[in-house]
């Protein structure tokens, strides 16, 4: 019973001071907060002229391509480090030089629609150094049988 109760104690010491800080964690965790507000405050923000475009209707085999245009509207040049559509069909390109605050830019989407038939949603994921760092345009459409 004596070996329990020590046992206990010991156990709670070992927790107690396991769990103790001197508040450097709470220091720290407040100043990583403050810098990602100021860094969320001066990001670059890819604002789009048209976040969907509707290419209507098209026979089967027929290549569409649209411009997705967007402007820097942050404090921040802007970087793309990615663009993915969600199938090999839709091909997108993206300016590889960094968009500086106010000018814009494209991100030209390519849909191949042999294979495809009826109504299509092609989901386009851009990456860049924006927050969120994800923004999606969509290229819809409806594909006709030849």
């Amino acid at each position: 019973m004596k070996k329990l109760f020590l046992s206990l104690v010991a156990a709670g010491m070992l927790l107690s001071a396991c769990n103790s800080s001197n508040g450097s964690t709470a220091d720290n965790a407040s100043a990583t907060n403050a810098d990602s507000t100021a860094t969320a405050a001066n990001a670059p923000v890819a604002k789009f002229e048209k976040e969907s475009h509707d290419f209507g209707k098209i026979k089967e085999g027929d290549k569409v391509s649209y411009d997705f245009k967007f402007t820097n509207t942050g404090k921040s040049p802007l970087i793309i480090t990615n663009a993915r559509a969600t199938c090999g069909c839709t091909t997108p390109t993206w300016p590889k030089a960094p968009v500086k605050p106010g000018e814009s830019a494209i991100i030209g989407v390519t849909f191949n629609s042999a294979g495809k038939s009826g109504l299509q949603d092609k989901q386009i994921t851009i990456t860049a150094n924006t927050q969120p760092a994800e923004t999606m345009v969509h290229l819809i459409g409806e594909v006709l049988k030849k």
